[in-house]
This record gives structure tokens, sequence and C-alpha cells, in this order.
């Protein structure tokens, strides 16, 4: 038996001791059901896989250079702030356009709905922009990808 599922154990057992006979009863019967029912899980460990996310930015070779300063020096900085967590950034050539491409990890969707919305009505990085905008156009169409891995995919290791 796993330590945790026998510390978990002893600690019913200590509890179920000071509880009247008929309420546990009752309550063996409702964890039976549950643990009977399609859809329905008791106490289960569970290690919650995180999400990542896939982005990528049309960027113009005229501008690409201040497009780098602005993402290096202020965009990763600001989302680190709102719990971004970037693992790894790319550039590529696809056909005739440069390309942008980093990859995020989130704990789950509401992390990733919640840093996005943070992010984007950040004071701080609507200034940025609005300064940066004498360069000219720096970024086109831009891609957006939610990853959820499947079952038998191999954990991926990024920066701590």
């Amino acid at each position: 038996m796993p330590r945790r599922a026998l510390q978990t154990a002893l600690i019913a057992l200590s509890i179920a001791s000071r509880v009247p006979r008929p309420v546990m009863r009752r309550l063996s019967f409702l964890v039976l059901l549950c643990a009977c029912l399609p859809g329905v899980s008791v106490a289960q460990e569970t290690d919650a896989t995180p999400i990542h996310q896939l982005r990528i930015y049309e960027i113009f070779d005229d501008t690409k250079g201040a497009f780098h300063d602005r993402f290096r020096d202020h965009a990763a900085r600001i989302m680190a702030r709102h719990g971004f967590r970037i693992l790894g950034m790319w550039e590529t050539r696809h056909g005739d356009r440069t390309e942008f491409v980093y990859l995020l990890e989130w704990p789950d969707e509401a992390a990733q709905k919640a840093g996005w919305a943070a992010f984007m009505a950040d004071r701080e990085w609507s200034d940025i922009k609005a300064r940066t905008r004498v360069h000219g156009e720096m970024v086109g169409d831009i891609e957006d990808r939610t990853l959820v891995p499947v079952p038998y995919s191999p954990a991926l290791r990024g920066p701590e």
C-alpha cells in the first residue's frame, strides 16, 4: 500500500473510532455508492497535467530588431508578472514569412485565460506598445493554439 494511502487510512480509522456507528454506516454506504457510479471519484489522487500554448507571430524583416527588443526587454518580463511560464522562444522561416514562435506552460485553461486577460489589461504593456509604434508595424498574423497532451505523451521538461 502506498505511503499516502496508508496515512489516509490511519487518519480515517482514528476519525471513525469517534463517529457513532449509525453515522459511520451511512458514510460507508455513500462512499461505496460514489465509488460504483461512473464519473464519480472518491478522494482520488491526481497529478494535474499542465497545458501548453503555442504562439506564432508573423514578424517583418524591417522591424524584426525592434520586435525582439520589445519582447525580450518588456513583454517577457510583464508576462512573467502575470503568471506566464515561457518554455522556449524561436525564430523560423515559413514560406516567405519570418515567424517568432514561443511555447507557454499553464497549470490549466482557467489560469491561461486569467493570465492573458491580466497581461492585455496591464497599463505598462499598453504604454510600451504605444511608445514602440514609432518603429512601424511589428506583428502581422498571430496564431494561437492550446496544446492538451495525449495520455501517452512523454513529460515535457522546461526550465524550472
